[in-house]
């Protein structure tokens, strides 16, 4: 009796932990709008040492212990669109429309207002098969650059291996769309995760150009055991973030291009499950946030060459446990985030507990003048921490965090700035939704 409970606890911690449990937590609320003044986790001041020929990441500084709001601004939330079957990425055409994934396979085309074109028959032909059993599924889209000209848009999928159904892995696949006929053509499976592997679980994965045009993206361990170690392996593709060109060749100039044995799109290494990734908009740099196990959820400024350290080092805990993973949480030659989480409501943990996470997933920096109060702040959904956190910055340091919309209860899949200046975030569910944050 005692391992079966021991064996159903593992199990529930697991499902909260990937983001599989739909619970917020407490209610931090202080305000109509779900937001609290929240305790989050400075790194170490002293961070260890970097890679030979980079340069350290800057050690934050320790937030506000009640970091307190911007300042007032009256905002409310709009459901723009309902009935959505587990949207997982959202992406805007240059005319303001939209593409949704569903994470069963579906790509489907909003108006600029969320509603569905043609009448209702909105979803796009041409997406291949994808592997949508446990987290796999029909997972980012982006749209390239030069939309408009050459009507490219990338998606990221599970995909299964072709010759042995059960091993299966992240691919990424190059399309035009066709909008008038709601379709895809010339469609290209552009990089695939290598090795494929049998796991159902930890696929990232985010997509984002970076401003040279090139394309990063996140993958991650695959959860098992067994797997997760090969995150620190160079020669496989588990818990990696690449850099490809359109055409998925590695990117010039990415950072083991000379490393023998080495996969040469790896841009970092030692990643857990990376579900969120932005660039900064006044640095270019890559920013990312990542599943922790048990609590150790983090976001990271993630540069060329660098080791970020699961499963040696973490802030989480093993699954059902109170034991620590891997070695501690620093070592030498590895990254420190930038911030983490302990708690899935953000609330100070207490030794000899359990830890607890948020599992943030799309995130976005905010950049336009809609929402002045929150210019220049970072925004991470939260999915078993069903939130929104608002990260306020002061260069690469994070100065303080709020957990928005806490009281609806709904975890948030993806983050995005629309072109009206809003933020839109898509809710992961069954019914899911589409979200507008704008001002009253």
């Amino acid at each position: 009796m005692k391992t079966a409970i021991r064996c159903l606890a593992s199990a529930l911690a697991l499902l909260a932990g990937c983001g599989g449990g739909g619970g917020g937590g407490a209610n931090l609320s202080a305000a109509a709008f779900g937001v609290g003044a929240t305790a989050i986790v400075p790194s170490p001041a002293v961070p260890p040492a970097p890679p030979a020929n980079s340069s350290s990441t800057p050690p934050p500084a320790a937030p506000p212990a009640n970091p307190a709001p911007a300042g007032p601004m009256n905002v409310k939330v709009t459901e723009v669109a309902t009935g959505l079957d587990s949207p997982w990425g959202l992406a805007f055409l240059p005319d303001g429309r939209m593409l949704i994934t569903q994470r069963g396979g579906q790509l489907r085309l909003r108006n600029s207002d969320g509603t569905p074109v043609n009448g209702g028959a909105d979803q796009i032909s041409g997406v291949p098969a994808v592997f949508a059993v446990g987290q796999g599924g029909l997972l980012d889209v982006v749209v390239d650059p030069a939309f408009a000209s050459n009507r490219r848009i990338y998606f990221s999928y599970a995909e299964r291996d072709g010759t042995n159904p059960n091993l299966n892995g992240t691919a990424v696949a190059r399309a035009e769309l066709d909008t008038t006929n709601r379709s895809l053509a010339n469609m290209v499976v552009i990089y695939r995760q290598s090795p494929k592997v049998d796991s159902t679980a930890h696929f990232g994965s985010r997509l984002v150009f970076d401003r040279n045009g090139y394309l990063f993206v996140t993958m991650g361990e695959r959860q098992l055991d067994s797997q997760r170690a090969f995150s620190q392996d160079l020669t496989r593709g588990n818990g990696k973030v690449v850099r490809i060109t359109t055409n998925g060749d590695p990117a010039p100039g990415n950072p083991f291009a000379s490393t023998a044995g080495a996969q040469p799109h790896i841009w970092s290494y030692g990643h857990r499950n990376v579900q969120g990734a932005a660039l900064h908009p006044a640095t270019g740099d890559l920013w990312t946030s990542e599943h922790g196990p048990q609590g150790g959820d983090e976001v990271n400024l993630t540069l060329p060459g660098r080791n970020y350290g699961w499963p040696v080092i973490s802030y989480g805990q093993e699954y059902g446990t109170l034991t620590q993973v891997g070695e501690g949480t620093a070592k030498a030659g590895m990254e420190q985030p930038l911030i983490y989480w302990l708690k899935s409501d953000g609330s100070p943990w207490t030794a000899g507990t359990p830890k607890s996470s948020i599992a943030p997933s799309g995130m976005a920096f905010y950049t336009a003048d809609a929402l002045p109060a929150w210019k220049g702040n970072l925004f991470v959904g939260a999915l078993a921490g069903a939130a929104l956190w608002r990260l306020t910055l002061d260069g690469n340091t994070v100065k303080s965090a709020e957990r928005l919309l806490a009281d609806r209860g709904e975890r948030i899949r993806d983050v995005r700035q629309g072109p009206d200046g809003w933020l839109y975030l898509l809710t992961d569910s069954s019914n899911g939704k589409l979200l507008r944050i704008e001002r009253q």
